[in-house]
């Protein structure tokens, strides 16, 4: 499985080779709270069949039955939903939160068919398109972009927009890497020992040849790369660790009971490892949920690793946030001056 929007794009494709309409529906905006981020995408087929979402399931009802009324737009366009209060409790949008929303009717196959390619390639890309004339640009994405309105355009990110590197090749990293994939995640996987390299069969994870610390210096992790070592093998986990949590990862996470992590912490200090640097460790992984099997473990730590992303990016929004009001005051300062 490579992603739930790919999902989305390649059963809006098999229902347009088959015949049918549809329209695809792109999240573009919101105000105040709203059940889904901005570039999430649902596709209403002409009979009302729909796959995605944009909200949390009255505004899909109700564009299902303009689909089966023919009352939805036949040209690109914008529409809204809960401008007022009656509106917003109607579709249930909580708070008052509004949304807005680019419709595309889709006629053929080939309006998705090159975007579904890129993303199979597991390439991130950037898809524009004019709000108002309907046409778009298919472009590389770089990695931490975020949809965005820009003037008549909206650019919008499919494909891997984060990376996690799993040590370990075992079934914990087989179904870490499996989920990890649904999530928007390039997946690489380091493991030396060849005869778990052997029985490696997860598709669309990307193998990394070399010793663990070799390819953590190499792969060169960035804030949006993530590091969980699981081999139960000290020596290989370390490796990668000490590296980890000197790069800018804003992830790393080891497999171990709380005495292991303690130990682990202590062999750290003989390798004049900072407080800092071994302060950022996920030792024991995960969110305490009481798991004990590899799907459960393995849901534990991307549930953490998607809380601690969510961390990083509502930062971020504030930091951009307070950057767009210093230069609206420092510009405001210049014309008053």
């Amino acid at each position: 499985m490579i992603s739930l929007d790919w999902e989305v794009l390649k059963r809006a494709v098999e229902w347009l080779e088959e015949g049918h309409s549809a329209h695809l529906f792109t999240l573009v905006q919101t105000w105040g709270s709203a059940p889904r981020l901005p570039g999430a995408v649902l596709v209403v087929r002409e009979d009302g069949h729909l796959i995605g979402s944009v909200s949390g399931g009255c505004i899909e009802d109700d564009l299902a039955d303009k689909a089966r009324s023919l009352s939805l737009p036949k040209m690109p366009t914008t529409i809204e939903y809960g401008v007022s209060q009656d509106e917003a409790q109607r579709f249930g949008i909580p708070c008052g939160g509004r949304l807005q929303i680019f419709v595309e009717p889709l006629h053929h196959a080939l309006q998705l068919q090159s975007l579904i390619e890129n993303i199979e390639q597991q390439k991130l890309i950037k898809r524009s398109v004019n709000m108002i004339t309907g046409e778009v640009n298919l472009t590389e994405g770089r990695s931490g972009s975020m949809p965005a309105i820009e003037g008549d355009w909206f650019h919008s990110y499919f494909g891997p927009k984060w990376r996690l590197l799993i040590i370990g090749a075992n079934q914990l990293g087989a179904v870490l890497a499996h989920i990890a994939q649904t999530l928007d995640f390039e997946v690489l996987i380091c493991d030396p020992r060849e005869d778990m390299r052997a029985e490696w069969h997860v598709e669309g994870a990307t193998w990394m040849y070399g010793m663990p610390d070799d390819v953590v210096l190499d792969m060169a992790p960035d804030m949006h790369t993530a590091i969980v070592a699981v081999t139960h093998d000290l020596k290989l986990d370390d490796m990668a660790l000490l590296e980890a949590l000197k790069s800018n990862a804003f992830y790393v996470g080891a497999l171990g009971s709380q005495k292991s992590q303690v130990k682990r912490r202590e062999r750290m200090r003989m390798f004049d490892m900072t407080e800092v640097e071994i302060a950022r460790l996920k030792g024991p992984v995960g969110l305490s949920i009481g798991s004990r099997t590899p799907a459960e473990i393995a849901v534990s730590i991307l549930a953490e690793l998607i809380q601690v992303r969510t961390q990083h990016r509502l930062v971020a929004e504030k930091l951009s946030g307070a950057e767009l009001e210093a230069e609206s005051t420092c510009a405001a300062i210049v014309i008053a001056g």
